[in-house]
This record gives C-alpha cells, structure tokens and sequence, in this order.
C-alpha cells in the first residue's frame, strides 16, 4: 500500500470544504495545479476517484463524503499533536518537581514560583522541602527534577548551576543594645548569647573561624536547623542569630532588625539537576527564570539591608 500524503490528505478535505480547487489553493497558499495534483494523488492513494465534474462544478463522490470525516478527524489529531508539542517546547503544560531549603521555599522562593505559575498557568509545581543530604540523593536519582542547595556542592550525581550569592547577617531584636551598630564582629558579639544554624554546614565552619582568628571561643546558646526558627528566637531576644541575610529577609519586621557580620561571609546558592538525564525543557525555562527573578529581588533585599 503506498504512503499517505499529508499534503494530499490536506488538499482533499479543503477542497471538500471550499468546494473548489481554486478556492483550496488560495487557502492552503498554493497554485491551482498544485492542488490538483495533490488530490490525483491521494486518489491514487485510495484507489478510487472521489470527484467528477458537472457543468464545470467538481462534485464529490458518496465515497469522498464518506472519507471525509475521517479525513477532519485525521487532520485534527495532527494539528492537536502540533499544539502540544508547540505547547511543551514554549513550556505552556507540563508538571515540575522541585526541592529545596524550607526557609528558601517560604521566602525567595514562592515569590519565584508563583510570578512562573502565573506567566505558565497550565504548569503544575509540586514544592518540597527536605534536608541537604536528602535534597542531594533525590534529585541524583531524579525523584525530584530540581532543587536548590548551598554551594558547594561536590556530589558526583548532580549538576550544580550558581543561582544567586548572599552574606552572613545577624538578625536581633530592634532593641538590644548591639542593634545600635552598623555592623557587628566576633569581638562585638564575645559576650552575646548566640542563636547558630546547625554545624556541619561550610558557613558554620565559617563563622567559627572567624570567631577563631579573634582568638575567641564560639559556644552559641541555641543551636536549630532553618532561618526562620533563628529569626523567631532572635525576634524574642534570646539571642542574635548569624543567619544567610537574603533567607532571613522575609522575617523583618518592626522587632527585628540585620546587622552585617564582619568579616564578610559569602554564601552561594545553587540550581541542582540530575547527571543522569538531560534537562527537560521545562526544568531548563524554570532555571532560566529562576537565576533572572532571584538576582532581581537579591539586588531589592541587598538595598534593604
């Protein structure tokens, strides 16, 4: 059996439609005997003729009535297919799985999320929040297809793209008494209880070295695992938190206040992806937007503080 045309499939059902091949070759943007020979060859196709001419009108046959209906069914499933595949290469449908920070996930992030959402309303986001290592093996092995992780990151199943850098910052409440500096160092914090973010992170081993190179002793009073439950303390003046100042800008308020800690301590955060697979092209637009929105309102929060 030869091979259908879809050029000539399409030639047929216009001409079925407009009721002439002059009439189909204006609409489908050819010459009249192009069209022509588009129909004797779907003809040819089906083994049979489909049209006859009566006082110089084509009529079509009983046969090409009955074929046409399939011809529009045909014809619709491929312009859907068209539309989907144009709807999934400008991202227009699709789910995405993302992972990332819980204090990440209720600030910078959502207002990410949601401007992405509102510029792709047929995207779907599923927004979770896991510790670092379980953030890592998940999207290694592609249960999630991207997260956002503190740099840097050395595991041999991720790809990590820099997304946005921040500082160190210490959050207190408006009224104690360092909130009067316009930044606070190791030496000024020597005798303030301290809130601290759990150990075993680079930035932790970054403050206890610099508490270090001050020939100073680092014995925070409350140790927690997320900025938000550190602002919270900080805020009830148990403490001055050492926090990443762009997590903990969302937390200001008339009782809390940022303080730069000296000496500057920098903290990058990064898009992670799965070695195993290439990105889809839903991931690759949300990265893209990603990196653009976070500089934007890293920039807004910097001028803040």
């Amino acid at each position: 059996m030869k091979k259908l045309s879809l050029k000539s499939l399409e030639a047929f059902q216009t001409v079925m439609r407009t009721g002439s091949t002059t009439a189909a070759a204006a609409q489908l943007e050819l010459t009249q005997p192009a069209v022509s020979r588009l129909l004797a060859g779907f003809e040819d196709f089906v083994g049979f003729s489909l049209f006859y001419r009566e006082h110089g009108r084509l009529i079509p046959t009983e046969e090409a009535h009955a074929l046409s209906n399939e011809a529009e069914v045909a014809l619709g499933s491929i312009e859907r297919l068209a539309q989907l595949a144009h709807n999934i290469k400008n991202t227009s449908i699709g789910s995405l799985k993302v992972v990332a920070p819980v204090s990440f996930v209720a600030g910078l992030l959502a207002d990410v999320v949601a401007e992405f959402m509102r510029l792709h309303p047929n995207v779907t986001i599923n927004l979770d929040s896991r510790s670092p290592d379980s953030t890592r093996e998940l999207v290694a092995h592609r249960a999630f297809d991207c997260g956002f992780i503190q740099l840097p990151e050395r595991h041999p199943g991720l790809n990590a793209t820099p997304v946005f850098q921040s500082q160190m910052m210490c959050a207190l409440a408006q009224d104690h008494p360092l909130a009067q500096l316009p930044q606070l160092t190791p030496s000024d914090l020597s005798n303030a209880q301290l809130i601290l973010l759990g150990k075993g992170r680079t930035s932790r081993g970054q403050i206890e070295q610099a508490f270090r190179d001050h020939n100073l002793s680092l014995r925070p009073k409350i140790d927690t695992h997320n900025v938000a439950t550190a602002c919270a303390f900080a805020k009830r003046g148990l403490g001055i938190a050492i926090v990443n100042g762009a997590l903990a800008q969302q937390y200001l308020d008339q009782d809390l206040v940022l303080r730069p800690f000296a000496p500057e301590i920098p903290i990058e955060y990064g898009f992670i992806t799965s070695k195993h697979a290439p990105m889809s092209l839903l991931t690759q637009r949300f990265m893209e937007y990603s990196i653009t929105k976070l500089h934007t309102l890293i920039t807004k929060t910097d001028k803040i503080a």
